[in-house]
């Protein structure tokens, strides 16, 4: 598991989290709730880390929605912080562009 997905886990477990603007904008458009994708966090696999982002530490996940769909979640913290854990973004994952299990872009 990489160091930031770990952080971003106990930022998440401990309440220090926040949506970004663009997530919710997101979760709305893919028919998403806040509440089911900080729920699938505890099941979510690490597609790609990114711990040295411009903009700070960050991981796109692979996760579920509460009906058992994949969705991708991108979390990270900004820089030169150590909280909170920010919920970038969150979609449905169009199949066209990956892998039957949503983990390799197409």
């Amino acid at each position: 598991m990489s160091d930031t997905f770990q952080l971003v886990l106990t930022l998440v477990r401990n309440g220090e989290m926040r949506i970004s603007e663009h997530g919710y904008d997101e979760l709305a458009k893919d028919g998403l709730g806040v509440r089911e994708v900080i729920a699938g966090i505890g099941n979510a696999v690490i597609i790609e880390d990114y711990p040295n982002y411009h903009k700070g530490p960050s991981v796109l996940a692979l996760q579920r929605d509460q009906t058992g769909a994949f969705i991708h979640v991108v979390w990270g913290i900004p820089k030169g912080h150590a909280s909170p854990a920010v919920l970038v973004t969150a979609y449905r994952p169009d199949p066209v562009r990956w892998t039957r299990n949503f983990m390799r872009r197409i």
